[in-house]
């Protein structure tokens, strides 16, 4: 799904991407929850290289619109469902890349935003092909407010990033923690997948998340952005 983003210092961006890469485990202070997120592949080791898992474009909504939880989910013998909120900063690339250098990959931003990657992790635990299914479900990509170009974010590596649940913080970190930083990432990225201009890559959640229910409003925010704000709700339940 598509989603138009004004951007700051004028203008608006239709973002649509190709596809949607986002990292894993690049906070430290996240990597130390693995107990208690209890899914496939999330251990409390130091990963040597980002971790890669794709999230498709039916993801997309923008500010404001409902993050549904999907009725289908009681149809499965889940003790307890769970989907969970979780900040990141998003970047959106200016151009189509591959293989280009760490000291150069700051000229191919086209600006950065708030992303929520909602993680559905029941799915993220029992299914046998990983990650895949729990992150890709619709709604599951708020984006925005706004697109910030990165000759108005400062340092985009020393930014404030939160998240409120029902106007109680529950994530609050800042973008320096980051494992891998920014350009080693959009350099690993481009060289292992040709991106296209539009394309997203999230760069990790801190310590925090948690799940969201019916009625929840959860907001993200980050420094120099502002506040991306999504309320939850239950799908309906479908008749015959």
């Amino acid at each position: 799904m598509a989603v138009e983003l004004p951007v700051k210092g004028g203008g608006t961006y239709l973002v649509n991407p190709t596809k949607i890469i986002a990292l894993g485990l690049n906070y430290l202070e996240h990597i130390k929850e693995s107990q208690s997120v209890d899914v496939q592949n999330f251990t409390d080791e130091i990963p040597e290289e980002p971790i890669l898992f794709p999230k498709t474009p039916n993801v997309l909504i923008g500010p404001g619109e409902p993050i549904v939880l999907p009725a289908f989910l009681h149809d499965y013998n889940f003790t307890t469902i769970r989907t969970d909120h979780e900040a990141e900063l998003a970047i959106i690339v200016k151009d189509r890349i591959k293989n280009i250098s760490i000291e150069k990959a700051a000229d191919h931003i086209l600006g950065f935003t708030c992303f929520n990657d909602i993680s559905q992790r029941n799915f993220q635990k029992n299914d046998k092909s990983g990650w895949f299914r729990g992150k890709s479900l619709d709604t599951f990509g708020p984006i925005g407010p706004v697109i910030v170009p990165p000759e108005l974010i400062g340092d985009p590596q020393d930014l404030r990033i939160e998240c409120r649940l029902n106007q109680q913080t529950v994530q609050s970190s800042n973008t320096r923690h980051m494992i891998f930083k920014i350009p080693e990432i959009l350099a690993f990225v481009a060289k292992n997948f040709t991106m296209e201009p539009g394309d997203i890559i999230i760069t990790g959640t801190p310590s925090g998340v948690g799940p969201l229910k019916d009625g929840d409003i959860v907001e993200v925010e980050i420094e120099n952005i502002g506040v991306l704000t999504n309320p939850v709700a239950d799908e309906p339940a479908t008749r015959g």
